[in-house]
């Protein structure tokens, strides 16, 4: 999705979706989206997405939780998390716990059919 542009001339109609990264973490799948504004301002989505069974129906279904984040509050947002960040740090090293991190991140792509399985 990375590219895409944000107009489709053809159709008359804006595309606010202009970069999408997917990251699986155990049974949690992670989606960090840009996307524009009217003004071709933009922000970023972050949603949490579970797969959930309902006993009711005996269906699957995915419960999201969406998180957005402007870009006047990304400094303060980064600052932050990476303070949380370092302190889980420190309390594991202080329980005897080795940090071990990764020098380069590992991402798997998602393919939306991949989830119902």
């Amino acid at each position: 999705m990375e590219g895409k542009e944000n107009y489709d001339k053809e159709q008359g109609s804006r595309e606010d979706e202009v970069f999408s990264k997917a990251v699986r973490a155990g049974k949690r799948t992670y989606f960090f989206d840009v996307k524009s504004t009217k003004n071709d301002d933009y922000y970023l989505t972050v949603t949490e997405s579970k797969r959930r069974f309902n006993a009711d129906n005996g269906k699957f279904f995915y419960e999201k939780h969406k998180l957005f984040l402007y870009k006047e509050d990304f400094e303060k947002f980064t600052d932050s998390l990476t303070e949380a960040i370092d302190k889980i740090k420190a309390l594991k090293l202080e329980q005897g716990e080795e940090v071990v991190e990764k020098i380069q991140s590992e991402f798997t792509d998602v393919n939306f059919d991949d989830l119902d399985s």
